[in-house]
Parts: structure tokens; sequence; C-alpha cells
């Protein structure tokens, strides 16, 4: 069974992989295995906190900067919108999403802001994402998505004519993190060359963050991300 799927419901970073790999781009090589599975992991009492959603504007506010993560990272301009499609082969739980859904709907949240970096001389990357709404739908929408996409241990897209392997694997997020969390590591290979994106998400009251990339990256910046999104002043 195949389902159209905007590749925007799984972030920038996952983007960038999969148009780097696409494009056959000699900078990605054949990453370490990722680490093992666990369960999703959320907080067992979760706060009831509601608070207004917050504008794209303050949200932007609250992203890093490169002089937030230091020497080394460089601002990448946004990807164009022209690759917003691929085909997934074989998942039936990303399938099973159907509707606005599997056409990322769900995190069609209305206050929103993203940035990605690049490290060094290296092709590695680092994106965030903030979103903000209500809890109930960001908690909704963003563990739908991420039960969907590790509930197929392998699937296949096809992205610009190239079909491209990808395995997954759910992850524990580190349990003192805001409000619920899940994480994930996702494997894209092709034509010989393979990359390894990790991506945890944090809901705190009513913003989310989403962090994806490099998985070196990911766990260095985190809790930096996450206590700059959530800065009260």
């Amino acid at each position: 069974m195949r389902v159209r799927v905007r590749i925007a419901f799984t972030t920038a970073g996952i983007t960038a992989a999969l148009l780097a790999l696409s494009a056959c781009s000699s900078a990605h090589r054949t990453a370490g295995p990722p680490p093992s599975s666990s369960a999703r992991a959320t907080s067992p009492a979760a706060t009831k906190r509601s608070g207004s959603p917050l504008s794209s504007a303050a949200l932007t506010n609250r992203l890093l900067s490169a002089d937030d993560l230091g020497s080394g990272y460089t601002s990448k301009p946004e990807q164009p919108a022209g690759h917003d499609d691929v085909t997934v082969v074989g998942c039936p739980a990303l399938s099973e999403l159907g509707g606005d859904a599997a056409t990322g709907g769900t995190l069609a949240f209305p206050h929103k802001a993203k940035i990605t970096f690049t490290y060094g001389a290296t092709s590695s990357e680092i994106s965030e994402e903030l979103y903000s709404d209500s809890p109930s739908k960001l908690s909704g929408g963003i563990g739908r998505i991420f039960d969907a996409m590790t509930g197929c241990p392998t699937y296949k897209v096809v992205a610009g004519g190239t079909a491209i392997d990808v395995a997954s694997q759910k992850l524990t997020a580190p349990h003192a993190l805001g409000d619920e969390r899940w994480s994930q590591v996702l494997t894209f290979s092709t034509q010989g060359r393979s990359t390894v994106v990790k991506q945890t998400a944090v809901r705190d009251g009513s913003l989310l963050l989403v962090v994806s990339g490099s998985p070196a990256l990911v766990d260095r910046h985190l809790d930096e991300a996450l206590g700059k999104a959530t800065a009260t002043s």
C-alpha cells in the first residue's frame, strides 16, 4: 500500500536527510549503529498547565542562535517548498493515519518557528522547531506522528525518483524534561550511503520543542534548546 505523505510532518532535519540522500551527496557517510531501542517515555503525571499559546514571533525569539550554540555553527537557509511530497511504501502504521494526519495536518499548528544549523566543515546538521497550541492538541498531534513513524521497524520512501530505505527505532527521552517526551532514531539508506537522524520532542505546557539531526548534536543541545524555549524572562 502507498500513501502520499508530506515530509513536513517529520521536521526540517529529516527533510534535509532525505534530500541529501536523494542527491547522493558524498558528504553523507555511513553512520555507526543507532542506540538500542526502548519504550516511549511519558511522565507518570503530566502537569495540567494550559497557558495561552505563544505567537510565532515569540517562538522565533526563543529559538537557539548560532551564538547560543558556540563556534562552528552556521544557520542554514530554509529549504524551498518544492520537495514536500514523498511516497511511503510498506508501513501500515503511516498508512492508517489517513486524511489530514497523513498529509502533515497534525503538525499544522497555527504558531510555529524553526531554524537549522550546520556544524563545522562536516555534513552534520541540527534543526529546532517550536510549536504552541493547547497541551492536548500538541500531545495528540506529535504522539500520533511518533507512534506511526516508529510503528514500522523498516519501510521505504520514494523522493525525487530515488528509493530510500528507512529503519526506525523508538528511544527513551530523558525523564526530567517537560511534561511529555518522545524520541526516535531514523536511519536513511540508499545507493550504499546512509545517514542517521535522531529526533526528540518535548512538550512543556502549551509549547512543543522538536530537535532533530545528528545524534551527537541533538544530545548536546537538547537541554539548552528547552531551557531557552521555556524561559519566561
